[in-house]
């Protein structure tokens, strides 16, 4: 199943600088694993907004879910999830 997901961050600008550093840290290794899984095949930065636009490639929606529940700035995201299926049109 793919998902369309937009993530939008807002992490706390009092927020102690090293658990900052350290969530960051936990956030890249995390996502780069979902990468490399092909759980995660496509990520783009939004120009100029603490955004991403990814696409997802999940087994269900729970599996989606655990997955977005367990990114480390997940606490500090607002997340939009589109389900996508092929268009008929598609070459």
């Amino acid at each position: 199943m793919l998902f369309h997901v937009k993530m939008d961050v807002a992490i706390p600008l009092d927020l102690d600088p090293d658990l900052r550093a350290e969530t960051l840290a936990r956030e890249k290794a995390y996502s780069q694993d979902l990468q490399r899984q092909g759980k995660w095949p496509h990520i783009w930065r939004v120009v100029g907004q603490y955004s991403n636009i990814s696409v997802f490639d999940v087994e269900s929606t729970d599996e989606l879910h655990e997955l977005l529940w367990n990114l480390p700035l997940f606490p500090y995201m607002t997340i939009e999830v589109t389900p996508l299926c092929p268009h008929p049109s598609a070459v």
